[in-house]
């Protein structure tokens, strides 16, 4: 999708297990405010510029209408005509399953344009958002220099997806080595 290359280590042992309820508890919301997503990341070890980073993935995909409405229809730091935009495929009630492109200008392209998205007030969801509300908070400048520069951006982006991949690994004894990634031996 035109994104940046990183190192993956191979032979990593996967969990026997998997548990939902860890996932929801431990994976950012889309409805978390700046000090949660900074708390929730660095109690993985991980930064805030980790965190702006790992979020600029939402430059490819889609989210539900479920996850966006209530940003929509009811922030002040949107930009009013795409709250409209989206309020026409996502209405106040109804529609949850209805789909809206994470990152307008280019959903199906690894670049930067998310960023400049947040910048103009246009991320779709309130956790997006909270990235960028201008008030020279503590991701605004990352958000500004990934808007301007994506070679700094895939460049941080890598050295995230590194970082995240060195957490809980499993070793010795735990989980295994899968012969079909998609499911335990």
């Amino acid at each position: 999708l035109g994104g940046p290359f990183w190192d993956v280590a191979l032979g990593r042992r996967d969990s026997r297990t998997a548990s939902k309820d860890d996932a929801n508890t431990q994976l950012a919301s889309p409805f978390d405010d700046l000090p949660v997503l900074i708390s929730n990341f660095q109690s993985h070890g991980l930064s805030v510029r980790d965190l702006v980073a790992l979020l600029g993935a939402h430059t490819i995909g889609f989210s539900r209408c479920l996850f966006f409405r209530d940003r929509i229809f009811n922030e002040s730091n949107i930009h009013p005509l795409y709250a409209a935009f989206r309020q026409r495929s996502c209405p106040q009630s109804g529609g949850d399953d209805s789909l809206a492109a994470l990152d307008t200008l280019s959903s199906n392209r690894f670049d930067n344009s998310f960023f400049g998205e947040l910048v103009n007030n246009r991320g779709l969801l309130h956790s997006d958002q909270e990235l960028f509300n201008g008030s020279r908070g503590p991701t605004d400048s990352l958000v500004w220099q990934y808007s301007r520069d994506w070679r700094a951006f895939f460049s941080d982006f890598s050295d995230s997806m590194m970082r995240l991949g060195n957490l809980g690994v499993l070793t010795g004894s735990q989980g295994e080595v899968r012969v079909n990634c998609r499911k335990p031996n």
